[in-house]
């Protein structure tokens, strides 16, 4: 019986130290993927919060004091350059007119007597030219009576969408007193804060003549149906923020946005020989992003990068790396700094044939 255990017990050993054995023979074995950064002339889209404006936004105000008589239009309506949307009660103004009308007239009889005098040279030249100027006073009154009583039908100076009615039907009215706002939004105006690094990397690579085109990204995150320019810039630099203003213009022909609107201005900036590396190649360290890189002895070495940019699957690494160094690719979780392994060595255009890269 005794020997019997001996032997089972010698057994178990030999199967423990066989599959030992093994498992050290299979992780020896394993081969990791490796490749190399790349360097390729691509580009980036970086976003911008805008703030989206009517290409023409103004307030419509009462001219002149008076009741609101009539109001022709409703709010959120489209109404045409020329159509008559308000009409202040214009009893007192024709009133107005009526009588420098009269006092044209009178005017205009006093100076045609005083010529036929002045003809027969009873009255001297003198008083002629004040019968004269008289008139002219007169004819100037009419006019501007006429001006007051036009004041008083308020109408359409564009086409364009009504906001919110400030005011109701019989509403006494003050001069200057404000009824509502009109929007042009044939086109809209999309304003965007740059900061001063991007402006110049921007200014120094502009095409000349050739203006920078832009997408929209809407507060639904889907991207607005027209394509936009890049038209202004302001002239100085938000001393507060360090930011500068830029100034998109897009078509708006199905009428879709409106002035007040948010949302990110998509813009491309091209990156002449950026050092491109997987994504998958990396790994987060209290926010600090490193990569394993092989050194001349195939041990993994743990090294930190900076990224510069973020591309569909791939980084912009700015310092931390060369076009040299060996980066491992696959296996990260499974490898120890300063560990030996084996390897496989990819080039870096075979790897990035493998993931959606769109480069220019």
């Amino acid at each position: 019986m005794r020997r019997f255990s001996i032997f089972i017990g010698l057994l178990v050993a030999m199967c423990y130290v066989s599959c030992e054995s093994k498992k050290h023979e299979n992780k020896e074995e394993t081969k990791y993927l490796v490749s190399s950064p790349i360097q390729l002339d691509t580009s980036i889209t970086k976003d911008y919060v805008c703030q989206i404006h009517s290409v023409r936004h103004i307030e419509l105000r009462a001219l002149e004091k008076g009741y609101l008589q009539d109001i022709y239009v409703d709010e959120g309506q489209f109404v045409k350059k020329g159509q008559r949307m308000f009409h202040i009660m214009p009893n007192v103004y024709q009133a107005d007119l009526q009588k420098a009308k009269a006092e044209a007239e009178v005017a205009e009889i006093e100076y045609q007597n005083t010529k036929l005098l002045a003809d027969g040279e009873v009255v001297s030249a003198n008083e002629l030219a004040m019968a004269k100027a008289e008139y002219d006073r007169a004819k100037a009154e009419v006019a501007l009576a006429e001006t007051h009583l036009g004041f008083t039908n308020i109408n359409a100076p564009f086409d364009g969408i009504m906001d919110h009615l400030e005011v109701r039907e019989g509403s006494l009215l003050d001069e200057g007193e404000l009824l509502t706002r009109l929007s042009d939004n044939s086109q809209m105006w999309v304003y965007f804060n740059v900061p001063e690094a991007e402006y110049l990397d921007y200014i120094i690579s502009a095409k000349k003549n050739e203006k920078q085109q832009v997408e929209l990204l809407m507060a639904n995150n889907k991207k607005f149906n027209q394509p936009g320019v890049v038209e202004t810039i302001e002239g100085e630099f938000n001393h507060e923020t360090g930011n500068i203003a830029f100034r998109a213009t897009f078509p708006n022909p199905d009428g879709i946005l409106r002035h007040g609107e948010t949302g990110s201005i998509l813009m491309r900036v091209p990156l002449d020989g950026a050092m491109l590396i997987p994504q998958k190649a990396t790994f987060e360290v209290l926010d600090k992003k490193f990569v394993f890189v092989i050194d001349e002895n195939d041990k993994v070495q743990q090294r930190e990068i900076t990224v510069g940019a973020e591309l569909q699957h791939l980084f912009v690494v700015e310092k931390g790396l060369s076009l040299k160094d060996k980066v491992l690719l696959e296996g990260i979780r499974m490898v120890r700094n300063g560990e030996k392994i084996h390897y496989q060595f990819e080039k870096p255009e075979s790897v990035l044939s493998h993931l959606e890269l769109y480069s220019e």
